[in-house]
């Protein structure tokens, strides 16, 4: 079920939503919420918006692997070469073409308190003025003992990779509404997503942290309350409150993934070179990408989640018209039509990868079902009906290994 979306998004999100816009939310039913339609014909590949998150976090545990990234807006903060080495465990690899690589260290800035790392003084001064006042560690950024530490580190116990949310996202919700001048503003902001009944809500908590959710969730509520507890937003911080941000994060929350290495790919796929220079370059990041997977496995790019308010508005279908991508090494989301779209259409996006919406439909809607609690009646799904309930063959020989053009899929893909 998509969220809600309401007049503030334009503002909020940066996308427009006047005249002109190639998409906008409408009321579908009360089973479905609403949807996202085009305006105006689209065609396939055409960018049907580039949106901002209302607020967004990179993992904790990502962070500390050290994916680094710029505190606010997740852009790499390695060269494609070192992002290469480290995923190597190699410091001699030398990547060719490194022209190619758009990181601007001279460019990078710290918070003067904190020493969190921004990629330009734009994204520094873009966190202070939103939610950095607040969360700020100043001196105490190594201290265990305080508040914001210890909410951070009861997360990575209870929650590991590969990671789907962050408390860091919800901290920074209360930190946004604790810094604003107009609170209320930003309260209706947030209450646009999607909400869930307090059953569904149970059983978000549960996907997110496991059979011994309750007593975690209230561990993390009296935590978080220590840390950032305030009167305008108090019904958050009540058990009942807190579930239900708890779920808006896992429901809404959008995963954000940036690699300065595959920027560096898409731009090398891009050079026109002498055909023998192409060959050469090719089978170097084929290679490459081998002794990745070697030695670093599938969590390849910096991630985190955001909360992106068009983007939320979209519902799943198995045989999606659009995608949503990072392809300017940030936070800033693009839905990229996958086909011509004609005005009225309802816009889709899939809530399963590739390979996912190969299974069959009850594999496909066991997924659904688990991880967002309902079942897909998209086009491919009701011609599908009739099929048996059996699990997909995928699932029966077993999953687990990951060819090369998948690997260098995921890994480009963003």
């Amino acid at each position: 079920m998509a969220a809600a979306a309401g007049d503030v998004c334009g503002t909020v999100t940066g996308v427009r939503a006047g005249a002109g816009a190639a998409a906008e939310a409408r009321f579908i039913s009360s089973a479905k919420g609403k949807g996202l339609f085009a305006t105006k014909n689209i065609r396939k590949g055409e960018t049907v918006f580039v949106e901002r998150p209302v607020v967004s976090s990179q993992f904790l545990w990502n962070a500390l692997y050290n994916y680094r990234a710029c505190d606010h807006c997740l852009r790499a903060l390695e060269t494609a070469e070192e992002n290469a080495q480290r995923l190597l465990g190699k410091t001699s690899l030398v990547l060719p073409h490194p022209e190619q690589c758009s990181i601007r260290k001279d460019l990078h800035q710290q918070c003067p308190r904190c020493q969190v790392t921004y990629c330009s003084a734009e994204c520094r001064q873009a966190a202070l003025e939103q939610y950095h006042q607040v969360l700020c560690l100043g001196p105490s950024r190594d201290d265990p003992t305080h508040p914001l530490n210890k909410l951070q580190e009861a997360w990575r116990n209870m929650h590991y990779p590969p990671e789907t949310s962050s408390i860091m996202l919800m901290a920074r919700m209360v930190a946004t509404v604790k810094q604003a001048k107009d609170k209320e503003w930003w309260i209706k902001a947030f209450s646009q997503f999607c909400s869930k009944t307090a059953n569904e809500e149970e059983e978000i908590v549960h996907k997110l942290l496991g059979d011994k959710f309750k007593g975690q969730l209230e561990l993390l509520r009296l935590l978080f309350t220590e840390a950032l507890y305030d009167e305008h937003l108090s019904r958050w911080f009540t058990p009942e409150g807190f579930r239900s941000l708890f779920a808006l994060v896992g429901t809404n929350g959008q995963g954000i993934g940036t690699s300065s290495l595959s920027q560096w790919v898409h731009a090398c796929d891009a050079l026109d070179l002498p055909m023998l220079q192409r060959e050469e370059l090719d089978a170097f990041i084929d290679q490459l990408y081998k002794d990745i997977e070697k030695e670093s496995g599938e969590f390849l790019n910096c991630e985190g989640s955001g909360l992106y308010v068009l983007q939320s508005c979209c519902n799943h279908s198995c045989i999606p018209n659009a995608e949503t991508s990072f392809p300017e090494n940030n936070f800033l989301l693009h839905l990229t039509a996958l086909e011509d779209i004609e005005a009225g259409e309802e816009i889709c996006i899939s809530y399963l990868d590739c390979c996912q919406r190969e299974r069959s439909r009850h594999s496909r809607n066991k997924i659904l079902r688990e991880n967002y609690l309902f079942t897909c009646s998209c086009p491919k799904c009701l011609a599908q009906a009739d099929d048996a309930d059996v699990t997909s063959d995928e699932e029966e020989e077993g999953e687990g290994e990951t060819d090369d053009a998948e690997l260098e899929d995921e890994m480009t893909d963003v």
